[in-house]
């Protein structure tokens, strides 16, 4: 079909830990991926074995773009040094813009169960990665979710689909569209993009159809993200069980991308003076 995305590539993430020691798996932001304009990274944590996430991850500065912490499972307590602390819960997002810099702890409220969910790194334009920094938190029961006809189910967390259901968080500066989609075993979900909007198909339960560029229809497995191609609609058709996966997309920057560690800048000046800045305690 005219305007369809495909698949350009699949991806499976990496082993990794970070913070105090946190295991986790790393799918944009390795050697695999190392970014997807204007994602920088996302992380997948999940695991019911507390020694794998209880240290979390202490206090650590940030410049120059956004974290997007979306829980499924568990709880997370969040703190900074301006003041602001909450905690993140089951179903809950926090959409933090680090701007001009912070420093922040995100540690595990609970001491055993299963915490699982996404940590999500989207740049800021050059012209705001200065900016004040500022939250977006919602607990799940603001989330909205949308039901389709053959039972598929959709959490918006940001942006609108094309039934109209807009999710809380606002970004005007990447446009992005944020989807924890559901879809019964057998079935299908289409939904409408942005044409020039980087997006990507990232499943976390059970296997997924999507056409490749021959428009033949290629497998994406439990843990495996999908590169989409530019086009205005995507479709997804669940496997033999049940699908879950995130649907994201956003406008790229296409700006020279600097970096140095928890800082994300354009130039490698900008970069030095973030570790003064730090340094120095002007954050």
């Amino acid at each position: 079909m005219a305007g369809s995305r495909y698949v350009n590539r699949i991806i499976k993430g990496v082993a990794t830990t970070d913070g105090a020691g946190v295991e986790l798996t790393r799918v944009i932001g390795s050697h695999e991926l190392d970014m997807l304009d204007p994602f920088l990274m996302l992380d997948v944590f999940r695991s019911e074995n507390p020694d794998d996430y209880i240290a979390g991850f202490p206090p650590h500065p940030h410049r120059g773009f956004e974290t997007v912490t979306y829980l499924l499972h568990g709880c997370m307590r969040h703190q900074d040094n301006a003041g602001h602390e909450g905690v993140i819960e089951t179903g809950g997002i926090q959409w933090m813009t680090a701007g001009r810099g912070i420093v922040h702890s995100e540690m595990p409220e609970q001491q055993d169960g299963l915490l699982a969910g996404f940590q999500l790194w989207i740049n800021l334009p050059a012209s705001h990665k200065m900016t004040t920094p500022l939250y977006q938190e919602f607990n799940s029961s603001l989330i909205p979710t949308e039901t389709r006809e053959n039972g598929s189910t959709i959490r918006v967390i940001t942006g609108c689909t094309q039934q109209g259901t807009c999710g809380p968080v606002h970004q005007p500066l990447t446009d992005p569209l944020y989807l924890d989609v559901s879809v019964p075993a057998g079935q299908s979900f289409s939904e409408s993009l942005t044409r020039d909007h980087n997006a990507f198909v990232f499943l976390f339960e059970g296997s997924a159809g999507l056409l490749n560029d021959q428009g033949e229809e290629v497998s994406v497995n439990t843990d495996e993200l999908a590169i989409l191609s530019n086009g205005d609609e995507i479709s997804v058709r669940a496997g033999q069980a049940a699908a879950r996966f995130l649907l994201v997309a956003a406008r790229p920057l296409n700006e020279p991308v600097a970096r140095g560690g928890p800082f994300v800048m354009n130039t490698p000046e900008e970069i030095r003076q973030a570790f003064d800045d730090y340094n120095s305690g002007r954050f």
